[in-house]
């Protein structure tokens, strides 16, 4: 069976705002690189959905500045919210990314709560 024709459980809305297009088509592109790929999945994998950079670092082989990078770009694209603790960075998903990744039906765990949020 082609991974086409599997229905999805939720659908990305567009709307003919062309600023909402381009955000939407950049966090594409920023999702569309394998290795940011697994950082979101493993930002979501981890203990209260987020994780520090020297977390993510050792499972993709990469160094910590190059991890860094793909980081950045992810947050970038609204698609990871950052915050400092410290001298070290957090990272989790933003609504957005949830969404997206709710319309490609991808799972999520529970919305987090105002207080989880990193």
């Amino acid at each position: 069976m082609s991974m086409y024709a599997q229905s999805m459980s939720a659908a990305v809305v567009l709307t003919k705002s062309p600023v909402e297009i381009t955000v939407l088509a950049l966090q594409f592109k920023a999702m569309g690189d394998p290795t940011r790929l697994e950082l979101i999945v493993n930002v979501v994998r981890s203990a209260n959905a987020e994780a520090c950079v020297c977390d993510l670092t050792p499972n993709t082989g990469l160094t910590q500045g190059t991890v860094s990078h793909h980081l950045r770009i992810l947050v970038e694209a609204g698609l990871l919210e950052r915050t400092q603790r410290g001298k070290w960075a957090y990272y989790c998903l933003t609504s957005a990314a949830t969404e997206i990744l709710k319309s490609l039906n991808i799972s999520t765990p529970a919305p987090l709560t105002k207080k989880q949020i990193c």
